[in-house]
Parts: structure tokens; sequence; C-alpha cells
């Protein structure tokens, strides 16, 4: 078994010891030993889990379900509709955001067309329907 220290590890991996180290206060991974000198030492394969990590982080997945995904992929008898039905509910919460973001865009884009950029910021549309004066703040 080849064990490596955080530094080694996390340059491995891409990624900061600092990070390494919230993850182990996550629980996302452990290390395996200490040296001496309260070093922690990791196996290679810690390599493979950080992987998993980030690829869940790039699919928009928390580390909270990132943890039950490790827990789904490591278990014995795990049911792969445990994982369909996480990932079915972080595609609906995506759907909400990408809704979320479209209601922003459009609001936006309404008080962007009223201000035409000239004068003074005190008579902006933007700046008013931020304020919430009257009958400009309906483009929010």
């Amino acid at each position: 078994m080849d064990l490596i220290t955080i530094g080694t590890l996390a340059k491995r991996a891409g990624m900061g010891a600092g990070t390494l180290r919230y993850y182990e206060t996550l629980g996302l991974i452990a290390p395996v030993a200490r040296t001496r000198g309260r070093y922690r030492l990791y196996r290679d394969g810690e390599l493979r889990r950080l992987r998993f990590i980030r690829r869940g982080q790039e699919l928009g997945f928390s580390l909270e379900e990132i943890a039950v995904l490790l827990g789904l992929n490591e278990r014995r008898g795990a049911r792969a509709a445990d994982v369909k039905q996480l990932t079915q509910e972080k595609l609906r919460d995506i759907d909400q955001r990408i809704r979320d973001l479209e209601r922003m865009k459009r609001g936006l884009e309404r008080l962007s067309e009223r201000c035409h950029g000239e004068g003074p910021a005190s008579e902006c549309p933007i700046l008013a329907a931020l304020n919430g004066d009257d009958g400009r703040a309906e483009a929010l």
C-alpha cells in the first residue's frame, strides 16, 4: 500500500491541500495514518475519490449530495434507483434555477431598455426600480 502526503495528493488531484483538509472535515476523505510529525498520509487510491468529488461538483451536486453518492458508490447492495432519484432531484433543482435566472434576465432586460445611459445616476430608471420608486418597480 503506497502512502502519500496531503501535498502530493493535492498536487496529483490539481487542488490545494486546504481543500483536502476541508473535505476531511466533511468526511469525504480520510487519512489512513499520520507521520511522527503529524502529517496526514493517504492511500494513493484517494485520488480516484477526489476525481469523483470533482466530477460531481461539475454536474452541480453539492458536497452533501456527493457524500451520499459516495456512500451509494461504496455500499454493497446499494440501489441504482437511489442514485437515479438523487439525480432527478438535482435535475429539478437545476430546472428551477434556470427558470429563476431567465426571470432575472427578463427583468434586467426591461430595466436596461429604460435606461439610456445618459444623465445623472440619480435619474437612472434602474436605480429608481431598485429603490422601489412608484411606477418603476414592476420590471423587478
